[in-house]
């Protein structure tokens, strides 16, 4: 079965994104899964995320044209490979912004070089800029992480509105995985108020499984560890547990 490539996106920063990224792909990894995580954000919180720094081999090259195949690096987890992102990736974003066809530039670089995978992640900047559109270009699915708070309903049309005009200029085949609810606090009523709206509007696109806010899963990233690694009983790891296998029957 060929890889499904899952774009992980959202114009809003502080979502959730590379959490969901790096958690999930660590989830699916330990359940035997091949899993590539591909880091197009400036900011490479997902490459720090799993303890690693890029040194020469990142996403930039990528999307400059090296072959994916030399860029993969193994991390620490087994079955769980890295395309790992570096701060300079924003002048990439500017490149390609300026040259001929350069929305379709990762889906051509990933394009016959997924044979080792299962699942491939792509953990996308907080914007619909150029590394957000190749991103959209060359997945399969959109996986949509959404915060439990009043302007996530306003950012996730412009969101859909995205996927909708990407899927009609660039890639037909592209779709909606999955909205996820993240740093869902339960005591408070606008988490509740704000996952009724998401579930009364968008059915079952909406995850069954919500993240909770936690601060064992805000701290696992700084010990450069996803959240099963870092406290495996943690809500927020056997939250995200749920969700990768809930992924799994989506697919």
């Amino acid at each position: 079965m060929p890889a499904r490539v899952y774009a992980i996106a959202n114009q809003k920063g502080g979502v959730g994104k590379t959490t969901t990224a790096v958690n999930i792909s660590a989830c699916l990894a330990e359940a035997g899964e091949r899993v590539l995580l591909v880091d197009l954000d400036p900011q490479a919180n997902a490459t720090s995320g799993l303890g690693m720094r890029a040194n020469g081999a990142s996403t930039h090259e990528l999307l400059d044209g090296e072959p994916l195949a030399v860029l993969v690096r193994p991390s620490q987890f087994a079955n769980l490979d890295v395309v790992m992102g570096r701060r300079d990736l924003a002048a990439a974003a500017v490149e390609l912004s300026n040259r001929s066809g350069g929305e379709r530039y990762l889906a051509e670089a990933l394009a016959g070089s997924l044979e080792p995978y299962s699942y491939v992640f792509l953990d996308c900047p907080p914007s619909f800029g150029p590394l957000t559109v190749n991103a959209l270009a060359a997945a399969d699915r959109v996986i949509a992480p959404v915060q439990a708070e009043y302007y996530a309903l306003e950012g996730l049309s412009q969101l859909l509105g995205t996927i909708n005009l990407v899927k009609g200029r660039l890639n037909p085949d592209l779709s909606i995985a999955g909205i996820l609810l993240t740093m869902a606090d339960g005591r408070t009523r606008l988490s509740a108020e704000v996952e009724s709206e998401l579930r009364r509007h968008f059915g079952d696109l909406v995850f069954t499984t919500t993240i909770p806010r936690s601060v064992r899963l805000a701290e696992a990233p700084s010990h450069g560890v996803p959240a099963i690694a870092y406290d495996r009983r943690s809500a927020g790891a056997e939250a995200y547990w749920k969700v990768a296998m809930e992924l799994v029957e989506r697919s």
